[in-house]
């Protein structure tokens, strides 16, 4: 095991439930690196039992979380900030070492949970409502927001780390317990980050269920947190049929939900875009974390007169990525498993049998632990069934237009919403795709590509996307119950007019 999991507090055989202590009486979870097939360690998985124990745990703080000043519990987080900064380092190596993206992008993912921990110091103070005109005299009309109870936090193994913080910085000002559930792919990263929260929260007096966790497979544990009345927030992002589930399950009990599911962004290349912008973008989109990302670019929209010109300057450097253990310079590291490099085979298979042409790449690499694959490039058209679904790997089809009324329609052609981009210098295409006639995604970028949103900004997607939205601007308000009151400062009793009674 390399040190990088040792200086952030992981052991051979670790405990994979926390709340009030750590714990773990489930089944092993072997973790096995993609990089070289190693056995990182073996993880004790949560029972049932630990299960409700440990939504009981994050009720318990948050019955007395909610009643510290939100400028206390932002000084909490910005403390959590300052750890994350101190192992920045040594966690980004071990999201690399589990998950398998480039150590570039694991540092730019625990950056962003430096930077999201900063946005939440500052929301801390800014948490408000309104104040609205009464319709009646000597009476005054508020909204205002107040601590929802227990936030239960699903991830993928795609972002381990950062799309917990997204959620658990904000439910923290907020006033929330925030319970983390990871993937079972890459529990290390969150019993790390996990570790981190327990010392700090521990350190300023507070119980450290606030920032709980939960590690295991199957439905069981999944369907206790869902289905639990003491969790009032479920934010789930995964698989569109997994979310539709836990969707359903929560609304039957009256919970709330953010649903962050499927992408499959466009890249539209306009008549006039800058061509060698739009290439690096799609090199970055396509070829990031592999294809593992939900921002991925899995389409690209090119006008016939421009088609040819761009798919050979693509071809061209497809052929010069370098691939290997992501520790190293390289462009790609391996897919999260041996199964996702199955799943991407499937669908080139697919995609041959329904017409489409792979010009280049989709096979697997004799390297160390199986996981490795050449990035694919496929001729295709927009309506064949593997073009609407995305499958998690780097594969980008390659798609023609004729108008740019037709162009938009492409993009918005599939049943989600996520991610979009557009390279056009031309102003009226600009205006014309973020109308709202335009993208019906939730991500909508001119001259920039469909990865990498800010953490200032909302984000999440439309249609089988899941509507939520995490990270900046207004997210925070999902985190928190709304009232409206009434305050009569006059002391008088409005009577309806023309009636009279006695007390």
């Amino acid at each position: 095991m390399g040190t990088e999991l040792l200086q952030t507090g992981i052991e051979v055989a670790c405990a994979g439930v926390h709340a009030e202590e750590w714990g773990g009486g489930g089944p092993l979870l072997e973790v096995i690196s993609p990089i070289d097939g190693e056995r990182l360690a073996a993880v004790r998985t949560a029972t049932a039992e630990e299960v409700d124990h440990a939504i009981a745990a994050a009720q318990r703080a948050f019955v007395h979380w909610r009643t510290v000043p939100a400028p206390q519990r932002g000084e909490i987080v910005r403390q959590l900030g300052e750890a994350l900064r101190a192992q920045r380092e040594e966690l980004a190596l071990l999201v690399t070492r589990e998950m398998g993206k480039t150590l570039v992008e694991a540092r730019g993912e625990v950056q962003e949970m430096i930077d999201i921990c900063d946005f939440a110091v500052g929301l801390a103070r800014q948490i408000g409502g309104r104040t609205l005109p009464s319709e009646r005299a000597g009476h005054r009309l508020v909204e205002q927001y107040h601590p929802l109870g227990v936030v239960a936090v699903v991830t993928a193994f795609n972002f381990p780390v950062a799309v917990w913080a997204w959620n658990a910085a904000l439910a923290l000002v907020c006033g929330d317990a925030v319970l983390w559930k990871p993937s079972s792919k890459t529990p290390l990263s969150a019993i790390a980050c996990t570790r981190l929260a327990a010392e700090v929260l521990q350190r300023n007096g507070q119980p450290t269920a606030l920032a709980s966790l939960v590690v295991g497979r199957g439905a069981e544990i999944g369907d206790r947190l869902i289905r639990s009345p003491d969790v009032a927030l479920v934010s789930y992002t995964g698989s569109v049929a997994t979310g539709r589930r836990v969707g359903v399950a929560v609304q039957q009990r009256f919970g709330r939900s953010i649903l962050e599911l499927g992408g499959n962004a466009a890249l539209i290349l306009g008549e006039h875009g800058n061509l060698e912008l739009a290439l690096r973008s799609v090199f970055f989109g396509a070829l990031g974390t592999s294809g593992q990302r939900c921002t991925t670019t899995r389409r690209v929209l090119l006008p016939e007169s421009r088609y040819d010109e761009f798919v050979g300057r693509l071809r061209q450097g497809y052929a010069q990525v370098t691939i290997g253990d992501p520790r190293q310079e390289v462009l790609m590291g391996p897919l999260v498993d041996r199964a996702a490099v199955a799943t991407m085979q499937a669908a080139l298979e697919q995609a041959r049998a329904e017409g489409a042409t792979v010009l280049s790449g989709g096979e697997p690499l004799p390297l160390p632990g199986g996981c490795y694959v050449t990035p694919a490039l496929v001729e295709a058209r927009p309506e064949m069934a593997v073009v609407q679904e995305e499958t998690f790997a780097p594969i980008l089809y390659l798609l023609r237009y004729r108008t740019f009324d037709e162009a938009i329609a492409l993009q918005n052609g599939v049943r989600q919403g996520l991610s979009s981009a557009l390279f056009t210098e031309d102003l009226r295409e600009a205006e014309l795709f973020l109308s709202a006639v335009g993208s019906d995604c939730g991500l909508a970028n001119v001259n920039a590509g469909t990865s990498g949103a800010e953490i200032g900004g909302a984000f999440g997607g439309e249609k089988e996307t899941g509507g939520g939205r995490e990270a900046g601007s207004d997210a925070w308000k999902g985190y928190m119950r709304r009232q409206t009151s009434v305050i009569n400062a006059s002391g008088a009793l409005p009577l309806a007019q023309g009636v009279r009674f006695t007390l």
